[in-house]
């Protein structure tokens, strides 16, 4: 199966202002490469050779600076939003660039050394019955500024209740189902919306233990280049 995946990219980053008045996020630098490339790289040591990137504010600098990924080894389709959809709304209107096999979808703000081959068996548990397993996600020890985390794991399940709850880590893994209910052009976040998955039973999920970070503030990026640099 061609594992595809879409680089969610749309963000304005309000909390990064005014770094991203006159660029978009994703094409802020950390230990000398734009956030967006750590991300190619990762997906192409992957083996996922097909890409879909999100984009609203600013999107015309980042397909000129990214292009057709030629240079890291992946194929890139452009999805343009014009107005950020947020992301169940901008997952639903790249649909027919993702095809319809279960795909990955990623944040182009995180930094991460997480092993994107090592889905492998979740997506094929998801092809095989997405009514019983339609969805997968990464969670993450919760950072300080998320204290309280999102959801919870249970025998392999995503919960939202628990004595431990992990935070969200922007990486997960979709059958296209899902969004087939979403209207065409909607706003739509991917929480709440999504909890409903969640609470049928459908979404499997991880630990990820290893390295992780949101980069939503200039401190944060400037933290994170700091350790990338030295």
């Amino acid at each position: 199966m061609n594992l595809r995946a879409i680089i969610l990219a749309a963000g304005r980053g309000e909390r990064m202002r005014p770094l991203t008045d006159a660029t978009p996020k994703p094409l802020l630098t950390v230990g000398g490469k734009a956030l967006i490339v750590w991300q190619l790289e990762r997906l192409a040591a992957a083996g996922i050779r097909d890409v879909v990137i999100n984009h609203a504010h600013l999107g015309e600098q980042l397909e000129a600076a990214v292009g057709d990924g030629a240079r890291w080894g992946v194929r890139i389709a452009w999805s343009r939003e014009g107005t950020a959809l947020e992301t169940a709304g901008g997952i639903a209107h790249a649909l027919p660039m993702l095809g319809p096999d279960p795909f990955l979808a990623v944040s182009a703000d995180i930094y991460t050394d997480f092993d994107f081959a090592s889905l492998r068996p979740a997506v094929e548990r998801i092809a095989s019955d997405p009514e019983a397993s339609a969805a997968h996600f990464v969670l993450v020890d919760n950072p300080p500024w998320h204290a309280r985390g999102d959801m919870g794991l249970a025998d392999g399940r995503v919960t939202l209740a628990g004595e431990r709850l992990l935070t969200y880590g922007n990486i997960s893994l979709f059958h296209p189902s899902l969004f087939a209910d979403v209207a065409p052009g909607a706003h739509l976040r991917l929480f709440p919306w999504g909890f409903r998955f969640i609470e049928a039973g459908r979404v499997t999920g991880e630990h990820f233990r290893g390295t992780w970070d949101n980069v939503g503030t200039p401190a944060q990026l400037a933290e994170l280049d700091r350790r990338l640099s030295t």
